[in-house]
């Protein structure tokens, strides 16, 4: 396993890259090129952040994403599996890093072509609000699928996954990968958005009461969103009975997202007869990423045999 102080040197040079040189990187690729949907008056500024204070670690946010974007990490030898990894940030922002490249490359080392999905973030300007992740989502689900040959991917065996409000966007993703948000712009918005299996990792899932976690309600459906708006965008309020299997991790002493909101989704899901694996951890907190050398850093690897199972990637020689 790559240790994060060299993890995203084949990335990004450095901490202080700027954000125009990140977008530039050449494994990356626009959701649109006809122009971004669902501008309003003014468009954010992109600006790349550092977030982290130990030297040699980075730990960077993007704040005022004007265009969204997958960053694709190969795998030295692709078995045709595809994730797509939505990072958090509380819809505030969008963590690179840790639930981000850190997490694509552990993919990659196993086969896997992993997709880091920059998306654009609801409340800044955009006049589709609160389905503004969601459409760059579905948009990243269905380019994959269009590009399939060129990225060496099975359009079949494509997955979601999600890290806290991220986990949320993966969740809402598995549930209303067929909603229309906003009308089709070309022959992309025609395949499936539905991912194969979905991996909400300590997500954000109810929209109202002492489950919610508000500073993502606030910035998703805003803080004084009336009760049908918060249904409407929660995952588990919208599972259809098509809904992908679901694998869920959470840490039951996390302080940010309570583990409820991973029981109120499995809830919703056995409601429904779709298959759902959860795994609790006692310790872990919010935010570990991999959790390399925890005991919540075991999720990988259970994550990796519950894909086995559901056919997403190839087993194990042996």
């Amino acid at each position: 396993m790559l240790s994060r102080r060299g993890l995203m040197g084949a990335v990004l040079a450095s901490a202080a890259t700027p954000a125009a040189a990140f977008s530039a990187a050449s494994d990356t690729f626009p959701l649109w090129t006809g122009g971004v949907p669902g501008k309003g008056a003014t468009v954010p500024v992109e600006e790349l952040v550092e977030r982290g204070k130990a030297p040699g670690v980075l730990d960077r946010a993007l704040f005022g994403i004007s265009e969204p974007r997958m960053i694709v990490v190969r795998p030295a030898r692709a078995d045709g599996s595809a994730v797509l990894i939505c990072p958090g940030g509380g819809y505030r922002r969008v963590v690179i890093d840790r639930e981000g490249y850190e997490v694509a490359h552990w993919l990659a080392a196993r086969g896997v072509t992993a997709f880091v999905l920059i998306y654009r973030l609801p409340a800044e300007g955009w006049t589709t609000g609160a389905d503004t992740s969601l459409i760059d989502a579905q948009r990243a689900m269905r380019l994959i699928r269009a590009k399939a040959a060129q990225f060496g991917v099975d359009p079949a065996r494509l997955a979601v996954m999600g890290f806290s409000a991220g986990g949320h966007l993966a969740a809402d993703l598995a549930a209303r990968f067929a909603t229309v948000a906003q009308p089709p712009v070309d022959i992309v918005d025609t395949l499936s958005a539905r991912p194969m299996l979905a991996a909400p990792i300590y997500p954000v899932i109810a929209m109202e009461g002492p489950l919610a976690h508000a500073g993502s309600r606030e910035k998703l459906i805003g803080a004084e969103a009336p009760p049908e708006v918060a249904r409407a965008h929660d995952p588990s309020a919208n599972v259809p009975p098509d809904a992908p299997p679901h694998f869920l991790v959470h840490a039951e002493d996390d302080g940010a997202v309570p583990v409820g909101n991973s029981l109120r989704l499995r809830e919703a899901l056995k409601a429904r007869g779709i298959a759902v694996e959860t795994h609790l951890f006692e310790t872990g907190g919010h935010g570990f990423g991999l959790a390399a050398g925890r005991p919540a850093g075991a999720w990988p690897q259970l994550f990796m045999a519950f894909a086995s199972a559901r056919g997403l990637v190839k087993p194990p020689p042996g």
